[in-house]
């Protein structure tokens, strides 16, 4: 069965199917071929896998992205972040990169965060005489924080996979999401210096900083609300996702009011549509791994991975390799599903917390949105350039290794990620 099932699915993925139809079907040819086991029971499986209170998270958070960005929140924090990094060498690129940080803190998704702020940004950096491929690599880069810092709707999938407090998780995205933006625009602020891009002529005074803070704050304080509500035992996450549809919809239309009643439809059908695509992705993939499990193959990754070392930094260093390469080829979703069950036995194993390893899995599955051939980010940017992807995967190399580096400081000092849920909520 082992062998129908992946072979079935290596063939599928190569012929270019929906990652959601191949593990879909090569389940059920696996099932159909050793199994005497009723192909009903993939229909009750996939029902399942999506009947979770917590993943009712997941919409409402895309739905609360969705909202903000129509009502005008991609500007006022585009605007911040020029106020703050403008006038450095590069500063579009550091603008790009410090508000897809913003943005992140409240949409929850890699490509809705370079859909959001790389449409204003990527022309605006061609305007200003930067290279087109830079300009939609940054992007496309910086994007994948959107999945680190919280809320993220990986970070979701991977609490209820894991059984990991999702508050924690959330808590430990924090710093990572902040290493990840510093590596980033490190080597923007290089490569912007190297080539000659400058900043903003005009050097913004304090009292300019000031306004642009005011005029975001109601940007600013969802992700306070949400984040705050979670921690302080007010709501839970899937009630904090609710409650940030509301506060998207009462800042955008009533405060903002660039939030029309017109746009609406729009609004719920772009969320409906991604939705729909990430739990169809939830639930075949969930009876993708309960094949896993059954033919006991977690327990034998397991054991080749301490057969070849039982020194925990060489396995996280193996574990990242290949969640590197999974990143490249499958969806993020997905991935998690399927691999986290495995993993996290071995985590515990050789002494790595559950939560830490929720975040290396994360910033793994991040760096995937950004490297080919089937990095997500990647396509949004070239949708929003025009350009091709072997341009941008050009472009985007040095944003990829910067990534890597964060991500071994990451896995290899656990404070960045485990300070806050040790101190907030006791690693819980």
């Amino acid at each position: 069965m082992t062998g129908i099932l992946f072979g079935s699915f290596a063939v599928l993925a190569i012929i270019g199917l929906p990652i959601a139809v191949v593990l879909g079907l090569s389940s059920i040819l696996a099932l159909s071929t050793y199994s005497k086991i009723p192909l009903m029971v993939v229909a009750q499986r996939m029902f399942t896998a999506t009947d979770s209170f917590p993943l009712m998270a997941i919409p409402f958070f895309m739905m609360a992205g969705a909202l903000m960005e129509t009502g005008g929140i991609s500007r006022r924090l585009i605007n911040l972040a020029n106020k703050i990094v403008g006038g450095l060498p590069g500063g579009l690129a550091l603008v790009g990169i410090v508000t897809c940080m913003f943005f992140a803190a409240i949409s929850g998704s890699g490509p809705a965060t370079v859909a959001a702020i790389g449409s204003i940004l990527i022309p605006a950096m061609v305007d200003a005489g930067y290279d087109l491929g830079f300009a939609a690599a940054v992007m496309a880069a910086a994007g994948a924080i959107g999945v680190i810092i919280p809320p993220s709707i990986p970070m979701v999938t991977y609490g209820v996979v894991g059984g990991v407090s999702i508050g924690s998780i959330f808590l430990g995205g924090f710093g990572s999401g902040i290493v990840v933006g510093l590596s980033l625009l490190i080597v923007s602020y290089v490569i912007s210096k190297k080539r000659g891009y400058r900043g903003s002529e005009k050097r913004s005074s304090f009292i300019d900083l000031l306004k642009a803070i005011k005029d975001a704050f109601w940007a600013l304080l969802m992700p306070v609300i949400i984040l705050g509500g979670i921690y302080g035992g007010i709501f839970t996450p899937t009630e904090a996702a609710a409650v940030a549809v509301v506060y998207g919809f009462i800042v955008g239309f009533f405060i903002y009011k660039e939030l029309k009643i017109k746009d609406l439809p729009k609004v719920f059908v772009n969320t409906a549509v991604s939705t729909s695509v990430v739990m169809f992705i939830i639930a075949t993939a969930q009876v993708f791994g309960w094949i896993m499990t059954s033919q006991r193959i977690p327990e034998a990754i397991a054991q080749g991975f301490i057969s070849l070392s039982s020194n925990p930094y060489v396995i996280l260093l193996l574990v990242n390799i290949l969640l590197l390469i999974v990143g490249c080829f499958m969806e993020t979703n997905a991935a998690i599903i399927i691999l986290a069950p495995i993993f996290i036995p071995l985590m515990i194993k050789i002494g790595v917390d559950p939560i830490l390893f929720g975040i290396i899995m994360v910033v793994n599955l991040a760096i995937g949105m950004v490297t080919p051939p089937l990095g997500v980010n990647l396509f949004v940017a070239c949708g929003i350039g025009k350009l091709t992807l072997e341009r941008i995967s050009k472009a985007v190399v040095p944003f990829i290794l910067a990534m890597v580096a964060a991500l071994l400081l990451i896995t290899y000092v656990p404070d960045i990620s485990m300070f806050l849920p040790r101190m907030l909520m006791g690693g819980k």
